[in-house]
């Protein structure tokens, strides 16, 4: 009778022992599928980026408004920034006088730019003509509209900033080898919604894609070496391009 009293409570020690292991472990998992994803930023809501390059970068081209003489300002990304390096022989001889600002920054989506617009890089300024060309880096997280949106809000926070520039607004350009390329296909649903943006006298739509791509609609590496950033001969197409809008605002180069 001792023994069976003995071994029971060992038992019962044993199983004290056991639950709270089993219980913790059976929360840990229910914590698990408890946790909420991570929360994706809005197209339209400014947002800063934190590394220390992209704030030095910020900054130094909000130095480089507050010198003035911004009539020409080109508003992007990493291939807009690409201006100043693959670019770099094509801006010199099409924009090098015209008193043009490189406001580019690689990995920026819209809500990154809306950011910039309203901290500093209009500050002081009264450029005659914004070139912009935003949003593929959008592409792999966000539908079509979401990213129309955002470029809307760009075009809205240039004109009540400095209400008498001209946008040129141009459809984001192709990516990937062939029209089949998933992030090529948003991009060119975006452009359809966004080109409604177009008022044909302050805001005016260019879709250049059309240039760097071959008559099949393939993409090649003599264009974008990587399918998404250009080449010098790429750069020189998009200068090209859109010149006969950029002369109309500035004048013949």
């Amino acid at each position: 009778m001792i023994r069976r009293c003995f071994v029971g409570l060992i038992l019962v020690a044993g199983l004290g022992l056991l639950l709270p292991s089993a219980v913790l472990g059976q929360a840990t998992k229910t914590k698990a599928r408890q946790k909420k994803p991570a929360v994706r930023s809005s197209t339209t809501t400014p947002l800063p980026r934190k590394d220390k390059w992209w704030v030095d970068r910020h900054e130094a081209m909000n130095a480089r408004v507050k010198q003035g003489n911004a009539d020409l300002l080109f508003i992007g990304d990493s291939i807009t920034q690409g201006w100043e390096g693959a670019g770099k022989e094509v801006w010199k001889e099409f924009y090098g006088h015209r008193n043009a600002v490189n406001l580019g920054i690689g990995g920026d989506q819209t809500q990154h730019v809306l950011w910039r617009l309203e901290h500093g890089n209009l500050d002081g300024i009264s450029p005659k003509l914004a070139v912009v060309m935003i949003g593929t880096n959008n592409a792999a997280g966000y539908p079509p509209e979401e990213i129309a949106a955002g470029i809307e809000a760009i075009v809205k926070t240039l004109r009540a900033k400095v209400p008498q520039i001209k946008i040129l607004l141009l459809g984001i350009f192709p990516r990937g080898a062939t029209p089949e390329d998933r992030l090529r296909q948003v991009n060119q649903k975006t452009n359809t919604l966004a080109a409604k943006l177009a008022d044909g006298k302050q805001v005016v739509y260019l879709d250049i894609g059309k240039a760097f791509l071959q008559p099949d609609g393939t993409l090649t590496k003599e264009i974008m070496p990587d399918l998404l950033h250009l080449s010098p001969k790429g750069y020189r197409l998009w200068a090209e391009a859109i010149e006969p809008e950029v002369a109309k605002v500035l004048g013949k180069k």
